[in-house]
Formats: structure tokens, sequence, C-alpha cells
């Protein structure tokens, strides 16, 4: 439906929590890593440009520092558009709260900026690919004289414009990216 109907955005958000089998086990998720890898090359084959973005949880309980690798691997081989990552924390009341194997915080945390050195520069590199293309941009907000929107692939976009356009889509050339949004102008 996403590659004939161009009402439906480019972008597929599609949790992964974590790249090692034992470690979802543990979080009672009913998918493996390699369910999930045979779902992602289905999606890019059905629509080769579509934009996959995930969520990440770093230092659940049990995760040996092999499970995290398996993390790292699945980032590199998916190459995710964006990734909304977090350190778990205990929450009262959840069977995790209970577990054995509590992560120690500084490994949890050691092991999040080693993800982040891994994500990152993998998000810039395929925002950087947009610059000098002119994308189709939904506005969405508008702040002092400066718009905000997303293209079909859920990229954020910053550019100045009026908020009468807020709610319209415009064309906007990408001028200059960051980690987490790009920056452009409307052209007609």
């Amino acid at each position: 439906a996403i590659k004939e109907c161009d009402k439906v955005c480019k972008h597929v958000h599609l949790p992964v929590q974590a790249g090692s089998n034992e470690v979802l086990r543990r979080m009672n998720r009913k998918y493996t890593k390699e369910h999930y890898l045979n779902l992602v090359e289905k999606l890019k084959k059905a629509v080769p440009d579509i934009a996959i973005t995930t969520d990440i949880i770093v230092g659940f309980p049990g995760e040996t520092e092999e499970d995290f690798l398996e993390t790292i691997d699945i980032v590199k081989r998916v190459q995710y558009d964006s990734a909304f990552t977090f350190l778990y924390s205990v929450r009262e009341g959840t069977k995790a709260a209970t577990m054995e194997d509590q992560v120690p915080v500084d490994v949890k945390h050691e092991r999040f900026d080693r993800l982040l050195d891994v994500l990152y520069p993998i998000v810039l590199c395929k925002n950087e690919q947009c610059i000098g293309k002119v994308f189709p941009v939904l506005v969405e907000s508008a702040e002092n004289g400066k718009l905000t929107g997303r293209t079909e692939h859920f990229r954020l976009v910053h550019f100045k414009g009026s908020s009468e356009l807020i709610g319209e889509i415009v064309n906007v050339r990408i001028t200059n990216v960051k980690t987490f949004h790009t920056e452009g102008i409307i052209v007609e």
C-alpha cells in the first residue's frame, strides 16, 4: 500500500527494542532478530526508498556485552533513518523490575554512548543525501518566522516562511543538515 498510494508516507516506525534474541525473549517479545531483519528486507524490497525508524532500549536486565553487540549489529545492518533510544529504567510493578542481573548504571551509560556513536553517523549520512534535493513538506508549526514540517520520509525540516502555510504542503530544497533535522528554503 505504501508504494502505490501517494497519500501514505514512505516511512515505517518498526520498534526493534534490542538485537539479541535472548533479550527479546526476556522482554516477552514475540519475534526474533531474524524475523525482524526479514521484515525489514521485505519493506526495502517493496519500497526501496522507505525510511525506517525504531525504538531501542539499552541495559535491559540480563543484557550481556554479547547481547548489546547484537543490537549494534542490527543498527548497522538496517541503517535506520532515526531511532528513539532509551536507557532501561526500573518500573515498579513490572516483571523486569524483579529480574535478576540488573545491568549497572555505569554499564548502561557506556553502552548507550557506544550505541549513539554507531547510530548518529548513519542518521547524519542519510540526511546528507538530501542536500540539494527538493521535497514536498507538510508544514506543521511556525515560530518566529521559521516553519517546521516533515517530508514523506518523516524527516524534520526547518525553513523560513509565513505561519499561513501551516497545514499546507510546500516544496523545500534541503540546504543544510544536522543529525536530527534538515534545513532548507521554499522553492516554487
